[in-house]
């Protein structure tokens, strides 16, 4: 899949954290209400690398995939991220970097999309996790489908537990019409919408 558009490097991820796992489990809850405030870049490079930044020479991510396959791409649409215009990018996991796929804040369309969900237009970015169920599919048959959705689970737990790191809050979301998603994100026709993480400030 070939991208043009603007390209973010982000900060690089930190690896140490004050709280220990333990205390994030305790602490993490779901939260569909944000403080005013923006997001740093080096707090969105940070999620998104704790859902499926590289953590090996080898190539390992931050989630464990089936067959080490990684069906799963993430989008970040934004809307008040400190130094990043409002957009749709696309994270690239090898150079932990975005690409961006769309001009423009995409939040109110993306919450009417999600049966007018309010806390996501009022999230400063909203994380889309996505697949290709074809990479996993090949391999596994049908049940690949079920490790996709596996894999989901991990990737946005961790998320969840990295926002908890950060002050942050978040919450899964899994009511949308697919079709309205894909089509306001212009997403390829293999890649297929699995579920948004709002976030915003607590």
């Amino acid at each position: 899949m070939v991208e043009q558009g603007k390209k973010i490097e982000l900060p690089s991820p930190t690896v140490m954290s004050e709280k220990p796992v333990e205390t994030l489990l305790q602490q993490r809850r779901s939260i569909r209400s944000f403080r005013m405030g923006p997001l740093s870049l080096a707090e969105i490079g940070q999620l998104l690398w704790a859902a499926q930044g590289i953590t090996d020479p080898q190539g390992m991510r931050a989630a464990p995939s089936a067959g080490a396959l990684y069906p799963l791409e993430l989008y970040v649409v934004t809307g008040n991220v400190s130094g990043l215009p409002p957009a749709v990018y696309h994270y690239l996991p090898k150079t932990h970097h975005l690409i961006e796929t769309l001009e423009g804040d995409q939040r109110r369309m993306l919450a009417r999309a999600a049966l007018d969900q309010s806390w996501i237009s009022d999230a400063a970015a909203v994380v889309v996790f996505a697949a290709k169920y074809e990479r996993t599919t090949r391999k596994y048959g049908k049940r690949g489908v079920r490790y996709v959705h596996m894999e989901v689970g991990h990737a946005g737990q961790n998320l969840f537990l990295q926002a908890e790191a950060l002050d942050l809050a978040t919450v899964v979301v899994g009511a949308f019409h697919d079709d309205k998603v894909d089509k306001l994100l212009g997403l390829p026709d293999d890649i297929q919408v699995l579920s948004l993480m709002p976030v915003g400030k607590k």
